[in-house]
C-alpha cells in the first residue's frame, strides 16, 4: 500500500472510529424526559459539568472556528476579539432565561411567546429558528467535507454525508441525552486537539509579533467588534441549540453553567484566531478556509489534528441541531396547535431528524459557500432583543412583538439585498454599513417594542398595575 493510500485509510478510518465511539457513548433514551430534556434513566437532570461542557462545545461550530481563524488572518487579534465577543451572549442568555423562569414561569421560549404574545408571534419565531437549524446542517457538514476534498468532489461529498450519517445514528438513539453525553467527549477531544495545534504554531512568535497585525481602527475590525457588541443581545435567542439547555436544569445551576461556558467559549475562539495571525505572519495566502490551508502547509500530522478539531466541533453542533429539531417538531409545534402527542412525539422527532439530515445537505451538494450567508443574518433577529431582554419593563403587547421582530427582519433583508442607504454607514470599513444598520435598527426595534406597551399602560392603567 503506497503512502497516499495509507493516508486515506487513516483519515477515513478516523471518521468511522469517531462515529463508533460516539454511538457507544450514546444511551438509548426511551422516555420523554431523556429524549427531549436530557434526563438520565432515573429521571435526573444533566449534571452541572455535563451541562457546562455541552453548552460550551455546542456553540463551537466548525464554521465558527474557521471564521475565527479567517478573521485573525484579516484583522489580527482585533478580528479574533470581535468574533469571540459573540460568545459573551451565552452568559447574557443565561441571565435572561434565569429571569424569565424566575419571574414569569417560562418553561421554553416558544411556549413563553405563545402565552405573552400570541400564537402568531410563536409561529414567526419558530420559522426563524427552523431556518437557523436547516443552515446548521449543511454549513457544518461542508466544513468537514472540506478536509477530505475540494468542494463538489467525490471525497468532499462522501465525507460530508458519512459524517451526517454517523451523527444522525447516535442522535436517533438518544435525542438530547445522547447529545449531552457525547458533547462531553467532543469537548475533551476539541480542547486537546486545540492545545496541540496552538503548541505547533504559537511558540514560533513573540507576544509583540502576535499583536503586530492588529490595528484599533473602525476600518481594521473594530467595526465588527461593535457589531458583535450590539448583536449579542439578540443573537442567542434564535438558536435553540443553546436556549433548549436553559430549561433542563435547576435555575441557578443553569446560570452558572451558561456563565462558565460563555467564558470558556470566548477564550477558545480568541485562542483559535491566533492560528489566523500565525498564518499571516508566515505568509500563508489568504483564503476562505485559513485553518485548512495552514494545516496542509504544515504536513500530515497538522492536517489530521485540524481535522479532529473540526469533526469534534461540527459533530457537537450537528447532534444538538438534530435534538433541537426533534423537540421543535415533536413537542413545541404540536403544542402550538393545542395537542400533546405523548410518547408518539419521539417518533415525530425522529422523523424530523431524518428529514433534515437529507434536505439540510442539499445546499452542501450544490456547493454553497459557508462563509457568505450560512445562517439567518444576526441583523435579521435584532428584533428579538427587546422581546426577551426587556420583557416586563412595559406591558407586553402583541403589536410590540411584531413591530420589533419584523423591523429587524426587514432591515436584515434590506441589508442583504443592498437596499440600506449608504448614509447609514458608520466609518469606512468593510462592516461600516452593517454597524450602522445594527445600531439604528436596534434603536427602532426597541422603540417598536416599548411604545405599544407604554400606550397600553396609559389606556388601561388598571390592567397594567
Amino acid at each position: 500500500m503506497d503512502n497516499n493510500a495509507l493516508l486515506g485509510v487513516f483519515f477515513w478510518g478516523f471518521l468511522l472510529l469517531y462515529g463508533v465511539l460516539m454511538y457507544a457513548l450514546s444511551p438509548r433514551a426511551v422516555t420523554l424526559g431523556g429524549f427531549f430534556q436530557g434526563e438520565d434513566a432515573q429521571g435526573r437532570s444533566a449534571a452541572p459539568w455535563l451541562l457546562t461542557s455541552s453548552i460550551f462545545i455546542s456553540w463551537i461550530f466548525a464554521k465558527s472556528v474557521t471564521n475565527a481563524a479567517n478573521l485573525g488572518a484579516s484583522y489580527g487579534l482585533v478580528g479574533g476579539l470581535a468574533y469571540a465577543t459573540y460568545w459573551l451572549s451565552i452568559p447574557l442568555a443565561g441571565l435572561v432565561i434565569f429571569r424569565l423562569r424566575r419571574r414569569f414561569g417560562a418553561t421554553g421560549l416558544v411556549s413563553f411567546l405563545t402565552t405573552h404574545y400570541g400564537r402568531a408571534a410563536a409561529l414567526a419565531f419558530t420559522a426563524a429558528i427552523l431556518i437557523r437549524l436547516f443552515n446548521e446542517v449543511w454549513s457544518n457538514t461542508a466544513v468537514v467535507g472540506g478536509y477530505y476534498g475540494d468542494s463538489g468532489s467525490a471525497a468532499f461529498i462522501g465525507a460530508a454525508l458519512l459524517f451526517t450519517a454517523v451523527t444522525l445514528a447516535y442522535s436517533l438513539r438518544g435525542g438530547l441525552r445522547s447529545s449531552i453525553l457525547t458533547d462531553a467527549a467532543q469537548a475533551a477531544i476539541f480542547l486537546i486537539a486545540l492545545l496541540w495545534v496552538l503548541g505547533l504554531v504559537l511558540p514560533r512568535h513573540s507576544l509583540s509579533e502576535l499583536g503586530s497585525t492588529s490595528h484599533w481602527a473602525l476600518n481594521a475590525g473594530v467595526d465588527l467588534l461593535l457589531v458583535a457588541g450590539l448583536q449579542l443581545f439578540s443573537y442567542p435567542f434564535h438558536d435553540p441549540v443553546l436556549t433548549d439547555r436553559g430549561f433542563i436544569s435547576e435555575e441557578k445551576t443553569m446560570l452558572r453553567s451558561f456563565v462558565l461556558a460563555g467564558i470558556l467559549g470566548f477564550l477558545a475562539i480568541l485562542a483559535f484566531s491566533l492560528i489566523g495571525v500565525h498564518a499571516t505572519l508566515s505568509g500563508i495566502a489568504a483564503s476562505d478556509n485559513v485553518p485548512a490551508a495552514l494545516a496542509k502547509s504544515m504536513g500530515v500530522v497538522a492536517l489530521l489534528v485540524m481535522t479532529v478539531v473540526m469533526v469534534s466541533a461540527a459533530g457537537s453542533t450537528l447532534d444538538s441541531t438534530f435534538s433541537s429539531l426533534a423537540k421543535l417538531a415533536g413537542r413545541e409545534l404540536p403544542a402550538l396547535a393545542g395537542r400533546d402527542l405523548g410518547q408518539k412525539s419521539i417518533g415525530v422527532g425522529v422523523a424530523a431528524m431524518v428529514m433534515f439530515a437529507v434536505l439540510g445537505n442539499l445546499p452542501m451538494l450544490a456547493g454553497t459557500d459557508i462563509l457568505k450567508a450560512t445562517t439567518i443574518s444576526g441583523t435579521m433577529v435584532i428584533g428579538l432583543a427587546p422581546v426577551f431582554v426587556l420583557h416586563g419593563v412595559v406591558r407586553p403587547t402583541r403589536l410590540g412583538f411584531h413591530l420589533s421582530f419584523w423591523t429587524g427582519l426587514g432591515l436584515g433583508t434590506a441589508l442583504v439585498l443592498g437596499w440600506i442607504p449608504p448614509g447609514w454607514a458608520i466609518g469606512d470599513g468593510k462592516y461600516a454599513l452593517l454597524l450602522g444598520t445594527n445600531l439604528y435598527g436596534l434603536g427602532l426595534c426597541v422603540l417598536g417594542y416599548l411604545l405599544p406597551g407604554w400606550l397600553a399602560a396609559r389606556r388601561y392603567p388598571a390592567e397594567s398595575a
